[in-house]
């Protein structure tokens, strides 16, 4: 029979054990498929921090001893004399975050163990501080049940809890494990999760596969809505029967023309709206890896939230999976650009700094939206301040996050909740066709949420134009000065642009040799001799700090768009650069090169045009002036129709088309 050791364990005067009680989070291992680095994101097995660290990094350790081995998803064999720390990003408690945003105030660790060892159990302060809170041995062997109850006082700025399992000259196995609230949650577990998709029906199969296979994750999703806006179909992929026959009438694939990210999303919240009556609201991408437990996590934070608020999923790096990518976001209100919190790091890999090594993932940070790439939203939400805007993608997150939060409703991105998702960097949004959705919307979303006076965003506008003149980006340009132009034209063509935009800025940018993608550069006679190393300048080598290294590099390449092209450049690329070295500080000095893309499945040409550079210049300056002139009286047009343009009913004509 199981050991209960809770009477042992528990502080004094604890809150009663409501029986069944609810679970926050699952203790979950890793896949068997799972590359070794992924074990870093489920349990720790590097040597303790030898200090207290209060700054923001600690030096690597080094390569852990693999004293774990996992049996199953929840189950894991820890080996004879060593310790195994689950203070990992997965399995650790953020009871910071839990703290702040929910009712909770002490939690439960269960654990069901078997063999003798010793449990001991850590949190953390908000400066990265490690605070043992007690210990557990459990001697004799066979199993046990470890209960114990934990207070979530000293949390307020931040800090997690976490266990360590020791063993002496026998195993113990973890057979499973959880963090518990003392009390049922309020309200009803009814998720309507929807993934628009477009031309990914493998990924999206993928994503239903891992949702069908998990008992408990089933038990709580009510609906399942797929918008397919593709051409290839979802449900004529291999093993989309399979997840049909097990998720059966929950599962809804709704065909639709391709009406974009915020089309998509506007379906899902839609039909959950009106057809179902889910309580939780849940957007995910459909080209995700999902660990299934963080939406059973996401679900318990909103029942347990103080209001109705946002939960959202922090972003793991797909193609490095042991780097959390983004663990929150912000919105700069005077450029009126999004960026990561100022206290995180971006690709931060577990794997070379485990969570206990890292003093900076002990602070909450508090956000201002969350990206779809996972987010739970709650009905009330929903029906409160309407649907997602007619943006098709960009923004359109970011700009229902900023809405929330002035209705009331904030924004949690909660870490230990996150998906697999392919990184911004490797995609390179801004040297292609988004470049035209991520400059209107972003001035529809200023125009909502932003100040009527946009200094800094118009300024920083011109500035990225500028620089794209001087790095060959021709293409990049016409497409912001379309941008620019539709958002002039004011709210109402919105609607109108959601089939359409793509069409057309598809087409204008293909007016410029810089959006054709070759094989390689080797389908090129090769670079100029003389440039067979990179022009190697202090604004070359990095992003000069001195405005004075700027100016001088901006006055450089004027002077250098004044001068007739080299008729000998024009024959072969001067340089082939990869993405690191094509800075517009390098590209300005050349009359040609080829600059590889991100994922390094092919190469742009570029070659400098002194007509274009001096056209698309003159065409932008006067464009932005008018902005800056007509921003006051577009901002009063954009907010007057924005109720209209987030409605059920506005959303419904177009789905019936």
């Amino acid at each position: 029979m199981p050991t209960n050791l809770a009477g042992h364990l528990a502080q004094p005067d604890p809150a009663p054990v409501i029986s069944p009680p609810a679970l926050l989070q699952r203790i979950v291992m890793p896949r068997t498929t799972d590359p070794m680095d992924v074990r870093a994101l489920y349990f720790d097995e590097s040597p303790p921090p030898a200090r207290i660290a209060r700054g923001k990094h600690l030096r690597a350790v080094g390569a852990p001893a693999r004293n774990a081995r996992p049996l199953s998803r929840s189950s894991v064999h820890v080996r004879e004399r060593s310790t195994v720390s689950f203070s990992a990003y997965f399995n650790a408690f953020p009871a910071g975050y839990w703290r702040r945003w929910t009712t909770i105030t002490a939690i439960r660790l269960n654990l069901m163990l078997e063999g003798p060892g010793r449990v001991d159990v850590y949190r953390s302060r908000a400066d990265g501080g490690r605070v043992h809170v007690r210990s557990a041995p459990f001697d004799a062997p066979g199993a046990h049940e470890l209960n114990l109850i934990l207070e979530l006082g000293p949390f307020e700025d931040g800090g997690w809890y976490w266990f360590d399992v020791t063993t002496e000259d026998e195993p113990v196995v973890l057979h499973s494990g959880g963090w518990y609230a003392l009390v049922p949650p309020p309200g009803r577990a009814s998720v309507a999760l929807g993934m628009p998709t477009f031309n990914r029906p493998a990924d999206c199969v993928a994503t239903l596969r891992a949702i069908a296979g998990d008992e408990m994750l089933r038990e709580v999703v009510t609906a399942l809505i797929i918008p397919d806006q593709g051409a290839d179909k979802v449900c004529d992929q291999e093993g989309f029967g399979e997840v049909r026959e097990v998720l059966g009438d929950r599962l809804r694939i709704v065909d639709q023309p391709n009406l974009g990210g915020s089309g998509g999303y506007a379906r899902i919240m839609y039909e959950a709206l009106t057809t179902t009556d889910c309580e939780q609201i849940l957007f995910m991408d459909d080209d995700v890896q999902l660990e299934p437990d963080t939406i059973l996590r996401a679900l318990a934070f909103s029942r347990f939230a103080r209001q109705p608020m946002l939960v959202g999923g922090q972003m793991l790096n797909l193609p490095a999976r042991s780097q959390l990518h983004v663990m929150g976001e912000i919105v700069d209100r005077g450029g009126f650009g999004w960026r990561h919190h100022p206290d995180t790091d971006t690709d931060h890999d577990f794997a070379e700094q485990p969570l206990r090594h890292t003093p900076w993932l002990h602070k909450r940070v508090d956000v201002d939206y969350n990206a779809w790439w996972m987010c739970m939203i709650p009905r009330a939400v929903a029906e409160r301040i309407g649907l997602p805007l007619p943006l098709f993608i960009k923004w359109d997150d970011v700009e229902y996050g900023l809405r929330a939060g002035a209705a009331g409703f904030p924004t949690v991105t909660v870490p230990g909740i996150a998906v697999w998702h392919m990184s911004f960097a490797d995609k390179h949004d801004s040297l292609n066709w988004q470049e035209y959705f991520l400059t209107r919307n972003q001035l529809v979303v200023a125009a909502l949420h932003g100040p009527p006076r946009p200094t800094r965003l118009l300024l920083e506008s011109l500035k990225i134009s500028l620089h794209r003149l001087l790095s060959m980006e021709y293409s990049t340009v016409a497409l912001r000065e379309m941008a620019v132009r539709d958002f002039l034209a004011g709210p109402e063509t919105l609607f109108s642009k959601l089939e359409t935009a793509l069409p057309e800025v598809r087409k204008r940018g293909g007016e410029f040799e810089d959006t054709r993608m070759l094989w390689s550069a080797g389908d090129l006679p090769p670079a100029a001799a003389r440039f067979a190393e990179p022009p190697r300048t202090a604004a070359s080598e990095q992003r000069p700090a001195n405005p004075a290294l700027k100016l001088g590099g901006l006055v450089r390449g004027i002077v250098h768009n004044l001068t007739p092209v080299d008729p000998e450049n024009q024959k072969r690329p001067q340089h082939n650069l990869n993405p690191a070295q094509a800075r517009w500080t390098v590209l300005s000095a050349l009359d040609t090169a080829t600059v590889s893309s991100t994922d390094g499945r092919g190469v742009r040409l570029l070659r400098r045009d002194r007509e274009q550079f001096w056209q698309l210049l003159a065409t932008s300056l006067r464009l932005h002036f008018t902005l800056a002139r007509r921003f006051p009286g577009l901002q009063r047009r954009y907010l007057a129709s924005f109720k209209r343009l987030t409605a059920v009913e506005r959303w419904k004509r177009v789905f019936e088309q």
